[in-house]
């Protein structure tokens, strides 16, 4: 039996970024947690992103942009996005460590997890945001593409809707991106109504939910929306945007998710992958910024892409409008949501 692999590498803790929220001690905090589960896990060490990988995603000048102010010392991308003396090289593994969990998962393990920083969801094509640099997910998927696997799914639990991601792919029908985020809430977008264009209609699935929405809503808009649609998508590769901030505890976010409920969530994203693509599935770290909080729920994570997802049952009738919602307005392009 093939082993779950976790992807890292310690020049991501050099991406230094001052006292800010998203710091190195997140991933020593996960690293820590999993460690002590004891947690039957293979660690793999990734290899950096090349130029040529990350441009398939972002413009040469950006890229030239992130490096020149690495190089100088640092600055800033945007108000949130700080940039350090290793930001740079930090930055292209984790891109590197996104591209090493497909290879992963497509190989030698039963899934992988790439434990990354600085995350990605926000990065637009021509510039960073929301403290991203480079869009670590939508460079995998081009990855995997490359690799011949020509429909992905990506699936995004950040409580933060990821703009960069769903902008990439926007017009690109072989990218199905589902979200699920808080809402009202940074960076403003991922409406319903965003759906894709240039034919590529139906193949970004955006699912804003109300603040304070708990284990028993999260699981409602997956079961309900996400594996239908995926099912009749049947996606090559499932890659999973892994952000903990809906956790009930985060200070950044307004959600209530816990970690049985994040397990939950995997738990769906596992059957997907189990019946679509043998079991490809990538998942890649995004935000989290309790220490506790986030590590609890990617164990809960790992336990469910490794088999033992738990049983959430419940009704939230907020999301049971949400969800007749999204089908009035995906119906068009998705048998399952009429």
């Amino acid at each position: 039996m093939k082993r779950f692999g976790l992807v890292y590498h310690p020049v991501y803790l050099q991406h230094e970024t001052d006292g800010h929220p998203e710091k190195k001690e997140r991933l020593i905090a996960i690293l820590d947690r999993i460690n002590s589960e004891k947690l039957d896990v293979g660690y793999i060490t990734p290899v950096a992103a090349t130029i040529d990988q990350v441009a398939a995603v972002h413009t040469r000048t950006y890229i030239d942009q992130v490096k020149a102010i690495s190089e100088r010392g640092g600055g800033y991308l945007d108000i949130d996005t700080v940039l350090s003396l290793h930001s740079y090289d930090a930055a292209l593994m984790a891109a590197g460590g996104a591209i090493t969990a497909v290879d992963a998962a497509i190989s030698d393990y039963d899934g992988a997890f790439a434990l990354i920083r600085p995350p990605g969801h926000h990065a637009m094509p021509n510039r960073g945001m929301g403290f991203c640099i480079f869009n670590n997910v939508a460079v995998a998927a081009k990855h995997a593409q490359a690799r011949g696997l020509e429909k992905v799914l990506i699936v995004d639990w950040d409580v933060h809707h990821g703009n960069g991601t769903n902008a990439i792919f926007y017009s690109d029908r072989s990218v199905l991106y589902f979200s699920t985020h808080q809402s009202p809430h940074y960076p403003g977008t991922g409406r319903i109504n965003e759906v894709g264009e240039d034919g590529a209609e139906g193949t970004k699935v955006n699912v804003p939910l109300p603040s304070g929405t708990g284990d028993e809503g999260y699981l409602m808009a997956y079961r309900n929306i996400l594996k239908p649609i995926a099912l009749e998508f049947r996606p090559d590769i499932v890659l999973v945007s892994a952000g903990q901030d809906p956790h009930k505890d985060d200070p950044l976010g307004g959600m209530c998710l816990t970690a049985t409920g994040f397990g939950a969530i995997a738990g769906v994203v596992k059957d997907i992958a189990d019946a679509c693509c043998r079991g490809r599935l990538a998942a890649v770290l995004e935000g989290g910024y309790n220490l506790r909080a986030q590590a609890e729920a990617i164990v809960a994570e790992i336990k469910a892409f490794q088999g033992a997802p738990p049983h959430v049952e419940g009704f939230d009738p907020r999301i049971a409008k949400i969800i007749v919602e999204v089908k009035n307005v995906q119906k068009d392009y998705w048998s399952s949501m009429q």
